[in-house]
């Protein structure tokens, strides 16, 4: 991955950390002033349409402001279900002090991922190849044409709320002065990202060889699972105290590993033990809803036991799939249905 100058942004080292407590205070009612977004459909943003923000949803009317007054663009990008994107819309966008920083300074763009697939996946690679990670509420500062300078995911509302995190107060102040006192330094920054979130997107095309998809790269994947897979309780990951996520490819993975003649059978025991200790751990513990069915997004913890409260279709899908697989291909012993 290529790097990027750090320029006067060294100070912003921040903690990109996925956050697993609880927030505390208790949530405030909103303004009664209404935004942009109070003429959308989504239902994300219209959550977000009586914040004192001046919100604009993703369009050519919001880049024409920048571009007229001369500012940058504070994309802020979410979906309804995500937990910290709420904590973040209570924690800043609805902080009269933060509200104004924010419309004084920036034009301020909110984006539902689920509306726009797109623009979440062009600015999450920027967002990855700043901060080494990604994730939602994803906070990215543009150009005033779109092209991304910096970014990351949830900040709180001020450095020491939340450990040694910057906080997004601090964080605008500092991207401001960076673009009303070093605007050649910040442009060339934003040129040299996206140049590589283009390089990223359309990879040039190559001509893959069946025979280069051997057997030796299929036992090297294999190999990687084996060395994060936790055997105590199944999944990837050996920190208790890390989430822990379903990962359906790396099991879908497992399940043709484990049918598979090319390998031997000490590679095919193998597989269907990670994948049944898996699926048994996660069915087990309380990623999975017991009461109403299906799997939350991800345990908190590393032991399937502290469940993150969203529920994503695409995970579920695969899920289902790959647990009714497990059942025709092993004893109902191993495996609690």
């Amino acid at each position: 991955m290529e790097k990027f100058p750090k320029l006067f942004l060294a100070v912003l080292v921040l903690s990109q950390t996925a956050y697993s407590q609880n927030p505390t205070g208790s949530i405030e009612q909103k303004s009664l002033t209404t935004n942009q977004l109070a003429k959308e459909s989504s239902p994300y943003l219209l959550q977000h349409a009586h914040n004192p923000v001046d919100w604009y949803p993703w369009g050519e009317e919001a880049f024409a402001k920048a571009k007229r007054e001369g500012k940058m663009v504070f994309l802020s990008v979410g979906y309804a279900a995500c937990h910290w994107c709420h904590v973040m819309e209570r924690e800043s966008f609805e902080d009269p002090e933060i509200a104004k920083q924010m419309n004084e300074k920036f034009v301020c763009v909110k984006v539902d991922r689920e509306e726009r697939p797109d623009v979440d996946q062009i600015y999450m690679t920027a967002v990855q190849m700043i901060a080494g990670n990604g994730g939602w509420p994803m906070s990215v500062f543009l150009l005033p044409d779109g092209r991304p300078f910096w970014g990351g995911t949830y900040f709180p509302a001020r450095t020491g709320d939340r450990g040694n995190s910057v906080g997004f107060l601090s964080v605008m102040e500092q991207i401001d002065t960076a673009w009303k006192t070093q605007r050649d330094a910040v442009t060339q920054q934003a040129t040299t990202l996206t140049a590589a979130v283009k390089a990223n997107q359309n990879p040039e095309k190559e001509n893959v060889d069946d025979d280069q998809l051997d057997e030796g790269l299929v036992n090297q994947v294999g190999a990687a699972l084996a060395e994060q897979y936790d055997p105590i309780n199944g999944g990837f990951g050996r920190d208790p105290n890390r989430p822990k996520f379903p990962e359906p490819s790396n099991l879908v993975f497992l399940l043709d590993r484990s049918r598979s003649d090319a390998v031997n059978e000490t590679a095919r025991k193998n597989a269907k033990q990670m994948l049944l200790k898996t699926l048994d751990g996660m069915l087990s513990g309380s990623m999975y809803d017991h009461l109403g069915g299906g799997f939350h997004r991800y345990s908190v913890d590393g032991l399937w036991q502290i469940p993150h409260f969203e529920k994503m279709l695409y995970d579920n899908g695969q899920l289902a799939s790959l647990y009714a697989e497990a059942y025709a291909d092993t004893d109902l012993s191993l495996i609690h249905i």
